[in-house]
């Protein structure tokens, strides 16, 4: 990781991009990548981070972007690193959260605040990793200092997903070596989104079958240029557009593509410090309720989706107007529906900001019922309003010239001009330009992408709604709803009412009347 170890300040988005020249092995397209900030896989990406990083530094920035830190360093710190102890630290979180995925228009989910889900715990929380409790502060406070990048791939291959994971020991991540320096870790993970562009990764376990044996056990924290970690991308949707189209057919996928990789552990060594839980099964099969990180990724995510959905909002409001839909009735309902989409997801990070719960000692987290609601929710919302957009936009959006190249050229350019033109004053080149930012948001490969991710993110379809079942048990709601059904219940029989302030319909029942016949 080459990250000044000094350094006990944000970095700069120059810092940031030279953090990543290192020995990293990232593969694609068969060959090992020399620098990921000048690859055309990864360079333009890389660069929308530094902005983010950037904005850190920039005054106009800052009253949002940053504050005190806590670890001692007299410094700042992005709101998100930093364990909060009231309402009032949390929704400072949330528009921190807001105004840097604003930066990247809500399309980088895995942004380095997105880990300040788990890293910001782990100071309050580090009684849970002992023996290694003293690593799990020291990373708290590197992380909120530098505000590091890290991202996670926790997830088993799709291999045998019907057996435990020590059944599977020659493809999942397990302990081989144990020495007085540390461990040494091989088997794979997924989906390792973004991680090409991240200083650490962070590894837990997190299957559908309880962890049984202890060598598959363990939480750490590995630098990305550790020997023998190995990052195998998916096809680049920056490099296609960078290939085959340009800014404008593509302006997401061509600088906001988080590869996605399938993380390899090659007989990696991981230093006792980088270990946060080892040899503890309990533990590992009670990391996600007992960590924290459940409320806080949820929380993070639920707003980057609301800045997402307003992006996606106003290219739809601006396609309906340029293709002469905009007054349509139906269109605006359903344009009202993906705006209230967007209020809703809004809501709910206002619900978790505003109703923390206590967590240890004087700290709390967003409340993880309303969590749920997201988790459960967001699914099915990012479909539907795909389908709104392929409704209503429809043959719009495929009725597009191939390439920006295609308006240079004098041959073709008066039919462009003049078949391709808009309504409401779009020309044709304003309308393609926003019929293949839509295209690009929803219909590309990274637009195709992008749904299943957002399909997926907070867990797989059953889990998510049994989660929020066992959360709302563990906290009484259960119980409470039950006594409330029960409290309304209670007032009735099969006489009639049991409350005096009620009457029985005895003199107006015909069923009574027959009875006393």
């Amino acid at each position: 990781m080459a990250v000044n170890l000094t350094l006990s300040r944000p970095l700069t988005g120059q810092e940031y991009l030279e953090s990543l020249r290192d020995s990293r092995e990232v593969w694609i397209y068969g060959e090992r990548v020399k620098d990921v900030t000048t690859h055309p896989a990864f360079r333009n990406s890389a660069r929308m981070l530094a902005r983010m990083y950037d904005a850190l530094h920039d005054p106009d920035y800052q009253d949002v972007l940053l504050t005190d830190t806590d670890t001692g360093n007299s410094g700042k710190t992005h709101p998100f690193f930093k364990a909060p102890k009231s309402a009032h630290d949390l929704v400072a979180a949330r528009d921190a959260i807001m105004a840097w995925q604003r930066i990247s228009y809500g399309w980088m989910g895995r942004s380095p605040d997105y880990k300040a889900s788990f890293l910001g715990t782990l100071a309050v929380n580090s009684e849970f990793y002992k023996p290694f409790d003293e690593n799990a502060k020291s990373w708290y406070k590197r992380a909120q200092e530098q505000v590091l990048f890290l991202n996670h791939a926790i997830v088993n291959p799709p291999v045998d997903r019907n057996k435990p994971p020590h059944e599977v020991s020659d493809v999942f991540m397990r302990v081989t070596k144990e020495t007085d320096g540390g461990i040494y870790v091989s088997g794979a993970k997924v989906v390792a989104t973004g991680s090409a562009l991240t200083h650490a990764n962070f590894m837990a376990p997190f299957a559908t079958l309880p962890v049984q044996k202890e060598e598959f056990a363990l939480t750490v924290i590995v630098p990305m240029d550790t020997p023998g970690v190995k990052l195998l991308c998916r096809p680049s949707y920056e490099y296609t557009a960078a290939v085959m189209g340009s800014p404008f057919d593509y302006p997401l996928s061509s600088r906001l593509d988080e590869n996605d990789a399938v993380l390899i552990f090659d007989n990696v060594f991981v230093p006792w410090e980088d270990v946060l839980t080892y040899r503890d099964v309990e533990k590992a099969n009670q990391f996600f309720p007992m960590s924290g990180f459940v409320p806080r990724f949820t929380f993070h995510g639920c707003t980057r989706l609301v800045v997402k959905l307003e992006l996606i909002a106003g290219l739809l409001i601006k396609a309906l107007e340029s293709t002469g839909a905009k007054d349509f009735r139906g269109v605006q309902a359903r344009l009202g529906e993906v705006i209230a989409w967007r209020h809703l997801f809004y809501s709910i990070t206002e619900a978790m900001a505003h109703a923390p719960v206590p967590w240890i000692g004087e700290y709390v987290n967003p409340d993880v019922r309303h969590a749920q609601a997201y988790r459960v929710f967001a699914p099915i919302a990012y479909p539907r309003i795909k389908e709104i957009i392929e409704t209503d936009v429809a043959s719009a959006l495929v009725y597009m010239n191939s390439n920006a190249v295609d308006f240079k050229t004098p041959e073709i350019r008066p039919y462009l001009d003049k078949y391709l033109r808009g309504s409401n004053g779009y020309d044709a080149v304003s309308k393609m330009k926003v019929m293949k930012a839509l295209w690009d948001a929803v219909g590309s490969e990274f637009g195709s992408r992008h749904e299943l991710y957002e399909r997926n993110y907070a867990g797989n379809y059953e889990n998510i709604r049994l989660e929020t079942l066992l959360f709302a048990q563990a906290m009484q709601d259960v119980d409470s709803y039950v006594k409330f059904a029960e409290t309304m219940m209670n007032e009735y029989d099969i006489d009639g009412w049991t409350v005096e302030d009620l009457i029985n319909p005895d003199d107006v029942n015909l069923h009574l009347k027959k009875l006393k016949k």
